[in-house]
Formats: C-alpha cells, structure tokens, sequence
C-alpha cells in the first residue's frame, strides 16, 4: 500500500524524485547556474518577444512562471523553459493577420493560444502520448528550423536597414518590397545594425564565454546613443524599445469565447507539436551528457502546466531552450531548482535594469535576431542528409521550402504527414530474405551467407519486419512471387525470428498464403514463431487455419518433417541435395541408387 501511495504521489509531483539529492552543495551549484541562465535570458526574452510581436517585457514574463512550472513538473533536471525563436516567430506568423501586434487584443489572443497549447500538451501527456514525436523526423526538425531561420531575418530586414514593409508579408513579399526600396535604407539605422552585428560576431568568436547577445546590445546601444547626440534624433530615426515594466509579470486571463478557441485552436495543435518536439529534442540530447533517463510523458505533462499557469501570469507560449538548457548543465546546475532560481534571479535583475530598455535601439534588437536566424541553420546535418540519402534530401526540402512559403502551422503538419509517411514507407517493406540451413551450424540454423543453391521444391526465407496491414501487400506478393518463378517451390518456409509483431491482417494474409499454397499441393510453414506472434494467431483461429503441425519450435529440424511431403520424383533427378535428408532416401523413403546418386555434389548439413 505504502509503494503503491509513494509511486502515485512521484507520478503527481515529480519533483519529490529528486528533492532527496537537494544539498548544500548542489544549491550552491543550482544557484550560480541559476544567476547564468538568468543574465543570457534577459537579452533574449526581449528579442523574441519582439519577433513574437509582444510588448518586450512579455519574453521576460515568458522566462518566470512558465520556468519555474516546467521544471517541477518535467522530468529533465537540466531544461529550462522560457521563450524560444521558432515558437515566437510561428507566433507572430500565425497571429498578426488576426489583430494588430503589440495591441491588447493581439496579447489576448496569444494568451489563449498559450492557455489552449498547454491543454492540448497536458491532454497528450495525461494521455501518455509522449512517443509522439518520436514520429517527426530528425530531419523535419533540421528543415523546419533553417526555414523559421530565414523567416526570422526576413521579419527584422525592415529594422536591420530602416525601410517600410507591410505587416504580414510573405518572405517573397518581403524582399520585393526590401528591393524596391533600396535607395531609401537609412544609413544611420543601418549603421547600428552593423556595429551591433559585428559586435556580436566578434565577441561570439573571441569571447564565447561572454554573453554574446549583451556585449552587442550594450555597444549597439551606445552607438545609436553616440549617433543620437552629435545628430538630431529626428535626424537619424533611430527608433528605441523604451523602458519596460519592472516587478513581477501581472495577472492576465486567456479569452476562453467559442469563437476565439474556435480560431486559435488549429494554430494551438501546431504550436503544441513543435513545442514538445523542441522541449523533449532538447532533454533528451542534454540526458545523453547527464546519463538521465527522460520520461517523455512526463515531460509533455510539465511543457502543458507551465503554458496554461503562464497564460495567466502574462507569458506567450515557451517551451524548452537549446542555448540555456546547454548552458545550465555546463554551468554545474544538478537539479531542477537552478531553472527556479534563474526566474527568481531574473525578477532581480529586471528591477535593476528595466529603465535601461530606454537606451535599446530596435535596429540592435533586428542586428542580434540576425545572428539567432543565423546561428540556427544546421549546415553540418544539412550536408550530410544531402550526401547520404535522396528521400532525407526530399523530406527536408519539403519541409525547408513549405517553411517559406506556406503558412508556418501548416508547414509543421507537413512535416509531421511527412515523417509518419517516411516512417510507414520503410516499415511497409520487411525484408524478405532468402536464407539456407547454415552447415557450419547445424540443420535448425538458417543463414543468408551459406552460398548454397535453393532447392527445387522448397524455398526458405526470412521476415524481418511486423507484419501489419501496411506491409501486408508487400509481403504477400514476396511470396506468391516464388511459386510464380519456379512453380515446383509450392513449399515455403518462413523463418519469423525476425516478425515481431502480427495485426489481423497480418494473420489473414498468412492464413490465406497457407490456403492457396496447399491448394498448389505444397505448405506454408513457420520456424522460431515468437510467443506473442502465435498467441494472436491462436486466438483469431489463423494457426488453425495453417496447421498447427506446419509451426517449428526453436531448435527443431523443420526440414526433416517438410523433406517427407516434397515430391519424390523431382527428388529422384535432382542434383542439389542441399540438406542432410536428400543423401540418403528419397522423401517416400526409398533409398537412393548407385545411379541416381551419380553426379551428385552432396552438401552436407
């Protein structure tokens, strides 16, 4: 009673698992990963809540509560959740053509695409749904993520150079516009973002222990402060963020009217989708250095809680972050109260540095999303798919190109269709492979390497795949294929070592294979059937149907009771004699004779 108590309160409150660990030391640890993790947030929150087309302040709100939740409640002891750019940008995307961004009405109707991810990722991991995105390819994520990188420097070009560029334009749209108006770029506004960009890029590639995203901001911004001085402001037009909201994010309420969810809920399932998939992508790579083992359920249940409390504390959809999740672990944190303490930390630190936001020039805030953008392409992986294989080649330019030119939600279901039919592609394929008894190990041992002839009557292959309604034609045709070639193999063994699973339709294409080669006057017949492969046979009265005399145990001699049902007189003639039985009788029993065992070249098994 009192296990059965214990693994139902770790399953509600999942972080009683790791409390115990909590020490003096590892606090120490948790709070200098904590006080890291909060300094590289504050650049980026506002960044991508920008990108987003959220007031600043709202990427730091995004960075508290929803953290805070998604630790506790998520089974990785390194994740930290906050706002990311793929999730903002698909935000902005999918929002802007609804309300004006930055409008109350627009922050209200991310507030409900906040609340209804969250239910829809709670729901998945209550569900226990978690091995989900273990159906969206590696190469979906890779294509889907250079797309949303150059989505993201597209949406800042009209800050980077100062032009005007209409709201909600396409990527194509977007650089027409951009090349129309080359001869208005405002060369001050494009100063900053030069400065800023190559500051980052330098103190990226000299200092990458320093915050690369701060050094630019604070050197972008003193340079738009310097520009604003010796000219007038009206003169450069360097527009500002302006200070933000210091304290504690405010209380807020997702619009939860019909017609509301009715037009944020197919963008919700989307957002829902990349967010899990980014969130447990992301554990599950830092698990592999931590030697963790991740609950993916778990997980799911963690990501949904923190967006549905965060839809009431003023934060937009987060999810798990690459770059601060990497950097707590390298930071030391061991448990997941660094995550907690690194929104306590940022609480402070805005109070501090709040009024400062004056000063940040909006063409820094476009220079660093460049970089974000920029660093997000995964040109490594990308050369290897485009090296290694043609169908990975076409999944990610799918994937890559719908992206850019279809609206973001449907580009993730794209690659979601895209990775389930990848998937179904190969598993409706089990190899079907000709094997023989290896004489090096014996006549219950068959082996594709033997290099022996097949017999004329007999043909022996092996399955290695599930046998479920998808591969069913496939295998069916495999073996009607045999018959068709050398009419007198009406036999055949299958050797199911390698059939791990069997649906109904499985076991009727079986049934029905057994039937119409016994129609023939052969057999079908099965060695090393897997307990629970004959225990779904047995129950549908498929096994019945073949013979439950036709199905070989492990270490049995299938051979010696098949050889007795082959035909004699094609027996008599044949100079193959690939097994044991052939050498000495005849499959009637009768002994060979001088003259017929003339020629022969015996291979003994």
């Amino acid at each position: 009673m009192r296990a059965a108590i214990h693994t139902w309160l770790f399953s509600v409150f999942p972080f009683l698992r790791w409390w115990p660990l909590v020490t003096r030391d590892t606090l120490r640890a948790d709070l200098t990963a904590g006080l890291t993790a909060a300094i590289v947030v504050l650049p980026q929150g506002v960044a991508f809540a920008t990108l987003a087309g959220m007031p600043p302040e709202y990427g730091l709100y995004a960075a508290m509560v929803p953290a805070v939740v998604a630790a506790l409640f998520g089974s990785s002891w390194h994740l930290i959740s906050g706002p990311t750019n793929a999730i903002s940008l698909v935000v902005f995307a999918t929002m802007s053509p609804l309300a004006e961004p930055g409008s109350p009405e627009y922050i209200k109707l991310v507030l409900t695409l906040t609340f209804l991810t969250g239910a829809i990722q709670l729901v998945m991991g209550v569900a226990r749904m978690g091995t989900l995105v273990n159906f969206i390819s590696h190469t979906v994520v890779i294509g889907f993520t250079a797309g949303a990188a150059l989505l993201i420097i597209a949406s800042q070009i009209k800050n980077f150079f100062g032009v005007s560029i209409a709201r909600g334009s396409s990527f194509v749209e977007t650089f027409t516009q951009f090349a129309a108006q080359i001869d208005d770029i405002n060369p001050y506004v494009l100063a900053v973002s030069v400065v800023t960009l190559a500051s980052g890029i330098l103190s990226r590639r000299f200092y990458p222990k320093v915050p690369y995203m701060i050094v630019a901001m604070v050197i972008g911004s003193l340079f738009a402060l310097g520009l604003n001085g010796w000219f007038d402001p009206a003169v450069t037009g360097i527009a500002t963020v302006g200070a933000l909201p210091g304290g504690l994010p405010p209380l807020s309420a997702p619009d939860l009217r019909l017609e509301t969810i009715r037009t944020t809920a197919p963008i919700a399932f989307a957002v829902a989708m990349l967010a899990l998939t980014e969130a447990v992508s992301i554990a599950r790579s830092i698990a592999v250095k931590s030697e963790q083992r991740i609950d993916g359920n778990q997980e799911f249940i963690g990501q949904g809680l923190s967006n549905i409390v965060g839809s009431f504390f003023s934060a937009y959809a987060s999810s798990g972050s690459f770059n601060r999740s990497g950097l707590n672990y390298e930071a030391g944190a061991k448990t997941p109260l660094s995550a907690v303490f690194s929104a306590f930390f940022l609480v402070f630190i805005l109070l501090a540095v709040a009024p400062l936001a004056a000063y940040l020039p909006i063409p820094s805030m476009a220079a660093i999303l460049f970089l974000v953008g920029w660093g997000l392409i995964d040109f490594h992986h990308i050369r290897g798919i485009l090296r290694t294989s043609r169908s990975e080649t076409a999944v990610l330019a799918v994937t890559f190109f719908g992206t850019l030119l279809l609206d973001l939600e449907f580009a993730i279901y794209a690659g979601i269709i895209i990775s389930l039919l990848l998937y179904l592609n190969r598993t409706s394929k089990p190899l079907v492979l000709d094997v023989k008894p290896d004489p090096a190990e014996g006549s219950y041992h068959f082996s594709a390497e033997t290099g022996l002839p097949d017999c004329p009557q007999l043909k022996m292959v092996r399955i290695n795949g599930s046998l479920f309604f998808g591969a069913v034609n496939h295998v069916q045709q495999a073996l009607q294929e045999i018959d068709e070639r050398n009419p007198q193999q009406k036999h055949v063994l299958i050797v199911a070592s390698g059939i791990n699973f069997v649906d109904v339709a499985g076991a009727e294409m079986l049934a029905q294979e057994a039937r119409r080669l016994r129609r023939k006057g052969g057999g079908l017949y099965f060695y090393r059937m897997k307990n629970a492969v004959r225990a779904l046979m047995e129950k549908g009265g498929y096994l019945h149907e073949i013979g439950e005399e036709n199905v070989f145990p492990v270490k049995s001699h299938p051979v010696s009771h098949i050889y007795r049902r082959l035909n004699p007189e094609i027996c008599r003639h044949c100079r193959v004699r690939i097994f044991r039985e052939c050498q000495d009788r005849l499959p009637n029993g009768e002994p060979r004779s001088a003259a017929n065992a003339a020629g022969a070249s015996p291979m003994n098994t």
